[in-house]
């Protein structure tokens, strides 16, 4: 009797263990197996500090089942995951990797109004604010993980609110009342959405609830026990309506190699699951594939470049620090990281796009900065200011790759914008907002000549016509000037003051003469601009301060 609670004991505690931390019961999963030698260890010590095994013939059963357990942790994992015996299989993982050649085939010139300068700590520090300006909210809640997404083709970062606590999740039974949305574009536009299309937003399931409310626990116990889970991501289809999404995985190598394989999705509120295979899941979704899946794989591809022995490192190449989300034509969504060689510091020998979706990858080989030294490179530009550049994310800017960042005071709040080329992290454009930057990054550009190659799919006008329509926008504080011209009704041209005085006084029907770089989209940033329909007046000392400044310019061309 004695040994059968004993054995029932160690039973329980399995299943306890198993409840608390929901292990993967699959081949290639280790966390089952070492609950396993520790229930069965239990078990052992009580048995023999009892006595109940004494001149007993199964006595050693038990110990020779937890002994080919443990057999099974090590020859297993050794010999069926040790890159020694598998270095190409690590280096296959991430599948065919294509060489590019043209930056643009993935990610198309980028409009300035959809340059995201607000990060995820910015969007953090807005969103803690948003709550704690609803005392009823702040009290009760707390924001969850913000992730980045495109919300009918607008970026925007999204948290849930969660539970700030056991007692308030166990006096909110129905979930928290909804989520927080900040744009990526815009620091002021920030949005506590609590009902969607007329119905209230309850967020049931979630990292925050306890027993079987809670997220994980929820998704394991519905049918997923025998699956590897990760990925867990609040998002929101076009509509609104969030979801869980959740990446379903198995191992490939061994107990080693995590490979997405399933979509799951799953209601906050009613806790509802639907699978989808990969290439079935709904447009919706950003991201299937994970940040750190994606990043472990590149690191292999890079590392096992001629096999295992390879201690000279011929040829190896590592991402650099960190993958960042970017967006690219057609709403598609990569993962972004450049390449270096090993031991190399502040230089890349290309970078790497990988779709979040399929996980088909290409590469371009390009020498350049990484991320930290466009950082640097920033911030030195503006070293007098003493501002914190946020990690910098690829854009296409005239078909140049380009990493743009804000630039943050103590506070963490935005001053200015930056811009530095991938190519050459000498080339720093910064302005108060994206089109001062881009402005200012286009001179240093063009005054570089050849040394940065756009891409001739942007070219240079400058036109004489007439004024369709004009509005303006204030965004941020600022305020630039949309105008429809005659010719070119199929383009925006924007502008603002800086740019020229004559801008805000423009009106319909004025002739203009107005030059622009037009890498085929919609909108256009105008370069120099002219109101022909008068003439502002110089005074002297302008006249002679323009003399001076091209003197200045032309000797120093000359040297």
């Amino acid at each position: 009797m004695k040994k059968a609670f004993i054995y029932l004991g160690g039973l329980l505690m399995l299943l306890f263990f198993v409840y608390v931390t929901t292990p993967t019961i699959a081949y290639g999963f280790m966390l089952f197996p070492i609950l396993i030698l520790v229930s069965g260890g239990g078990i052992q010590y009580f048995l023999s500090k009892s006595g109940a095994n004494e001149n007993s013939k199964y006595s050693k059963i038990l110990p020779i089942f937890l002994g080919l357990v443990a057999g099974y942790l090590v020859l297993a994992n050794v010999f069926s995951s040790w890159a020694l015996f598998h270095s190409d299989d690590y280096r296959n993982l991430i599948g065919t990797v294509k060489e590019g050649k043209d930056f643009s085939e993935r990610i198309a010139p980028i409009s300035t109004e959809d340059i995201r300068i607000v990060d995820k700590g910015m969007a953090r520090r807005l969103g803690d604010k948003m709550l704690g300006s609803k005392p009823a909210l702040g009290s009760q809640t707390d924001l969850g993980e913000f992730s980045i997404q495109s919300v009918n083709g607008k970026l925007y970062w999204v948290a849930p609110l969660l539970h700030s606590g056991f007692f308030k999740w166990l006096s909110n039974g129905d979930g928290t009342p909804g989520y927080v949305m900040v744009s990526a574009n815009n620091e002021r536009d920030v949005r506590l959405v609590g009902t969607v299309g007329g119905a209230p937003v309850r967020i049931k399931y979630q990292p925050n609830a306890y027993f079987f409310d809670n997220l994980y626990r929820h998704t394991y116990f519905d049918g997923n026990i025998t699956r590897g889970l990760t990925d867990f991501t609040f998002e929101i289809d076009d509509n609104g309506k969030p979801y869980w999404v959740i990446t379903g995985y198995k191992k490939k190598i061994g107990f080693s190699g995590n490979e997405a394989e399933k979509v799951i999705v799953m209601d906050p509120a009613t806790g509802d699951t639907e699978y989808f295979d990969i290439d079935k899941a709904p447009a919706w979704i950003d991201r299937i594939q994970p940040e750190h899946f994606i990043a472990s794989q590149l690191k292999d591809w890079g590392e096992y470049v001629h096999g295992y022995w390879n201690f000279s490192n011929q040829g190896k190449l590592t991402i650099t620090d960190g993958l960042t989300l970017v967006y690219g034509s057609n709403g598609k969504s990569y993962w972004y990281t450049g390449l270096t060689s090993v031991g190399a510091d502040d230089g890349t020998v290309g970078f790497a796009l990988v779709d979040t979706r399929t996980k088909q990858t290409t590469w371009y080989p390009l020498t350049g900065a990484t991320e930290e030294a466009a950082r640097q490179s920033a911030m030195g530009k503006v070293q007098e200011k003493g501002y914190e550049a946020s990690f910098p994310v690829a854009y296409n800017i005239n078909n140049v790759p380009t990493y743009v960042m804000s630039l943050k005071d103590n506070a963490g709040l935005v001053k200015m914008i930056a811009m530095v080329s991938v190519q050459d992290y000498s080339i720093v454009g910064v302005g108060a907002n994206v089109k001062e930057a881009l402005r200012d990054y286009k001179g240093v550009l063009n005054g570089k000549g050849n040394a940065i190659a756009t891409s001739s799919n942007v070219a240079s006008f400058e036109i004489e016509t007439e004024v369709v329509r004009v509005g303006a926008d204030t965004r941020n504080g600022n305020t630039f000037y949309y105008m429809i011209l005659k010719g070119f009704e199929n383009k925006v041209f924007v502008g603002g003051s800086t740019i020229s005085n004559e801008i805000p006084i423009t009106t319909v029907g004025d002739r203009v003469k107005v030059s622009y770089d037009d890498g085929g989209n919609e909108l256009v940033d105008i370069n120099s601009f002219d109101n022909l329909e008068f003439q502002l007046q110089k005074t002297e000392g302008q006249q002679k301060l323009e003399r001076y400044f091209e003197a200045t310019a032309k000797a120093n061309i000359e040297k």
